[in-house]
């Protein structure tokens, strides 16, 4: 029995010493630990400032043309000429390419033959149909005096039927040659391989060549494509993001490399009314008028299309944005008392001379590259743009010293007004 309590003694006893160790870590600790906010931290600011601001979409994509096909031949034949080649202008209808017409010249002239002979045939089943006519009428006046028979009647009748067949038969054939002859001669034009389109600019250029003088055509054989080049289409793909934004009628600014410094204006035409599952990117045509045709099918191109545009709205640095507590804010400067600072308090404010910041929750519109509106609530002054991540609500500030012409120093601050250029740009989608 003496033994157990002088076990329990014992724990209780080590158990009191291990206690009294932890709380004076524990408290050796905070000491050591200076309180977070009366921690003074460096940091730089940047004003707030009143401007436009516009939503840009910065899209990538290639020219294409508007409409482009293929001339093929229709008939089978030798190449005799190729009038164009590529780069050349083709008008609507213009004769592109000629083949050998031999073989279906020689049809169109026995088809002509032909239609001779059934034209002669129909002309003696007129001449016989004539002199049925007549004998059948004789036979019919003889028969009413009853001198002629009626196997005479019934025999001048029967002839007259035939004849009448018989040239029903050979008008049939004229017209059946005359058909076979326009089949010859349409044939025959098919030799005349010519370039057809009915809408959309008369003029066009050739785009590639497929075959060469003196080579064997096959039917529906390409020989040259044919392509229109005002206007052209730039075909972009946008994001989820960005597509309830997109418009038809909407303007768009286009850019290439190949001419650097120079725009082109285009509007958006079409929209694909899906997105694709495998890129999230939806289809969007802007037609680009081409008058000078110095744009290219084929050009990579940068389309810039004016979402929204904002006017005197304020505007801070993207870089001033943080969240705490699940809240996007920025950190605003105060001097002792919670009005803004004014640029000379801060041109004045030394290591020794500390500022204060406010933690203010807001809610951002437009965002810009470096640029972001702040929608609510309107706020003014200068806010924390680095060493922000140090801070919490009613942190204590100092603004990083500069040598000054004289050998003093002064604390950095923008000028008012100052800001990135960013305010009136894009950023790329």
């Amino acid at each position: 029995m003496k033994k157990l309590v002088f076990i329990a003694v014992v724990v209780i006893g080590l158990a009191a010493t291990g206690w009294e160790t932890h709380r004076r870590i524990v408290a050796s600790a905070e000491k050591a630990q200076p309180n977070r906010s009366a921690v003074v931290v460096p940091v730089e600011v940047q004003p707030l400032r009143k401007d436009m601001i516009r939503d840009i979409g910065v899209f990538t994509g290639s020219l294409v043309p508007r409409s482009q096909f293929v001339v093929a031949s229709k008939a089978t034949g030798w190449l005799r000429k190729l009038l164009v080649d590529i780069g050349d202008r083709v008008g609507r209808n213009e004769v592109i390419a000629v083949l050998d017409d031999e073989q279906f010249t020689r049809q169109v002239e026995q088809a002509r033959a032909e239609l001779q002979v059934a034209k002669a045939n129909a002309e003696n089943g007129a001449s016989a149909l004539d002199l049925a006519k007549r004998e059948y009428e004789r036979i019919t006046a003889l028969r009413e005096k009853q001198i002629a028979s009626v196997a005479e009647m019934d025999a001048a009748a029967a002839q007259y039927n035939a004849s009448q067949t018989q040239l029903k038969v050979t008008l049939a054939q004229v017209a059946q040659r005359e058909a076979a002859l326009e089949a010859a001669k349409l044939q025959l034009s098919y030799t005349q391989v010519r370039a057809f389109w009915e809408a959309g600019d008369p003029n066009r250029v050739v785009g590639e060549r497929f075959v060469d003088e003196g080579a064997l055509v096959q039917v529906n054989q390409a020989i040259v494509s044919v392509l229109e080049n005002n206007p052209l289409v730039a075909v972009v793909f946008v994001i989820e993001r960005d597509y309830p934004k997109i418009q038809i009628g909407q303007q768009a600014m286009i850019t290439t490399d190949a001419y650097p410094g120079r725009t082109f204006a285009g509007r958006i035409q079409r929209i694909a009314p899906l997105i694709r599952e495998t890129s999230r990117q939806a289809r969007v045509e802007i037609e680009v008028p081409n008058p000078d045709r110095l744009l290219k099918p084929g050009m990579f191109i940068r389309a810039q299309v004016e979402f929204a545009t904002h006017e005197n709205v304020t505007l801070a640095p993207f870089s001033a944005i943080v969240r705490r507590s699940g809240q996007e804010g920025v950190f605003l400067v105060e001097e002792a008392a919670p009005a803004a600072p004014s640029p000379q308090a801060l041109k004045g404010t030394s290591q020794g001379q500390a500022l204060q910041v406010r933690f203010v929750p807001v809610t951002t519109g437009i965002v810009n590259g470096e640029v972001v509106e702040i929608a609510e609530p309107e706020i003014s002054g200068y806010v924390v743009t680095l060493g922000n991540h140090l801070l919490e609500d009613g942190a204590r500030i100092t603004l990083p010293q500069q040598r000054t012409a004289d050998g003093g120093q002064e604390a950095t601050s923008p000028p008012p007004g100052s800001g990135s250029p960013a305010a009136q740009q894009g950023g790329a989608r």
